[in-house]
């Protein structure tokens, strides 16, 4: 057992078989957040299993050896606590969120979820059908739609485009034996992360774990997506909806590469919030939308950077040559400094708010970890920010959005020939 040192209440011990257990605890708290997490996820999948990663999520929950789905989770509520999952590109995670008094009862029904789930196959039968009602809520969600056929676009021919829900198809395919032999290739202990956060002490952690999860064995047998190639395409969509929904996107950072604060106080400038310049353009001095925004989704093996909004039909060519000029804006005479420096102060007010919760402490200790392959703390993340340049700033915005590596997806009640037009045409003045 490989036991590291403490930093800002950080503590990290490997168990004998790789399981990693790190904890942060907050003392003053009541609570106790512990999640187990995996490193795999639906860019791990094949395809003709895609959608494998989130069914399995689901059906860890449909009962164990030792408790009903029914009795998962009337334990849970008997003692206030919160049970919950997801699913994403490249991990899953297991949760729970109780008072510190009954951590071991939520380490004992995450581990038994994990170790000892049924798997009926009348379950998987029922699961299947729920997730195809989900992949119908989906399909009538043209935000969702917009998003999934964005990422298939621009990271077209990889895994990490494709939607983590799965397709119907693939979905019904899935078969009991398909999934044990799935959880066996990757459900094993070196790809196993345990975080807890609140008021917890690790040695009892690691030794909670350790008696639930210590026996468990086996190695990664599988193989990580390789790095995607960003497609900086244009891409229109009809669909019977009120509104046209816009994704302006250009390629990002991956989650450990150090410009990833640069591209966040850019993020921050452009669409992070009520101060930015697209939702001050294109909504407060225009009234063209209700919400346009932006945001960096930084992966192991790369990332994106997209700007939404969602506009009426005679609105959504202004919209896109707006996005368009302002991030061309950016590019070619960079950004203030003032902006910056708000920038800066944003991101360490949101990161230290969030801080408050136990939850979020629990997923950016499990995140990190498995994305990152070690703890960045508090004081390095606000360095690291703090540190950043109007000069840094300037080589992001030149380098992501240069006009020949944008890409727009355009989806809607729309004319889709004249969609590749909207990018080069100006806005008419409001």
């Amino acid at each position: 057992m490989n036991v590291s040192g403490n930093h800002e209440s950080y503590e990290k011990t490997v168990l004998d078989n790789g399981v990693r257990v790190v904890t942060e605890r907050v003392p003053y708290a009541r609570s106790a957040a512990i999640g187990v997490w995996v490193g795999t996820g639906s860019s791990h999948e094949e395809a003709a299993v895609r959608g494998i990663s989130h069914l399995i999520e689901h059906m860890l929950f449909k009962g164990t050896r030792n408790r009903s789905a029914r009795q998962i989770a009337e334990t849970m509520d008997a003692v206030g606590g919160n049970l919950n999952a997801f699913t994403d590109k490249e991990m899953t995670c297991y949760h729970a969120r109780v008072l510190d008094e009954h951590l071991p009862l939520a380490v004992d029904v995450l581990s038994d979820m994990f170790l000892n789930a049924k798997l009926d196959p009348g379950d998987l039968r029922n699961e299947q059908k729920v997730i195809l009602e989900e992949i119908r809520m989906y399909d009538d969600s043209p935000d969702e739609v917009s998003h999934d056929l964005f990422m298939r676009t621009v990271w077209a021919n990889s895994p990490l485009g494709e939607p983590t829900i799965g397709y119907a198809n693939t979905v019904s395919a899935v078969t009991r034996e398909a999934i044990l032999s799935y959880m066996q290739a990757r459900y094993t202990p070196d790809r196993v992360v345990v975080s807890a956060a609140g008021n917890v002490v690790h040695a009892d952690v690691v030794r909670l774990v350790d008696e639930k999860l210590g026996a468990l064995r086996g190695v990664f047998a599988g193989s990580e997506p390789p790095q995607p190639s960003f497609v900086p395409a244009i891409v229109g969509q009809h669909k019977d909806c009120e509104q046209v929904y816009i994704l302006v996107g250009a390629e990002g950072t991956r989650a450990d590469d150090p410009l990833r604060y640069p591209v966040s106080v850019l993020d921050a400038i452009t669409g992070g919030g009520m101060a930015s310049r697209l939702f001050q353009e294109i909504r407060e001095k225009r009234g063209l939308v209700y919400s346009v925004y932006s945001a960096h989704h930084p992966y192991r093996n790369g990332g994106i950077f997209t700007v939404a909004a969602s506009a009426s039909p005679a609105h959504a060519p202004d919209v896109v040559a707006l996005i368009r000029e302002e991030l061309s804006r950016l590019a070619t005479e960079g950004v203030h400094a003032d902006e910056v420096a708000r920038a800066k102060e944003h991101i360490k007010g949101n990161l230290l708010l969030s801080l408050e919760s136990t939850s979020t402490r629990l997923l950016r200790l499990g995140r990190s970890e498995l994305s990152i392959g070690r703890y960045v703390s508090t004081a390095e993340a606000l360095a690291s920010i703090a540190a950043v340049t109007k000069d840094d700033v300037d080589a992001q915005a030149r380098r992501m959005f240069a006009p020949d590596r944008l890409a727009l997806t355009v989806l809607g009640p729309v004319e889709t020939q004249h969609v590749p037009s909207w990018f080069g045409q100006l806005a008419r003045s409001a």
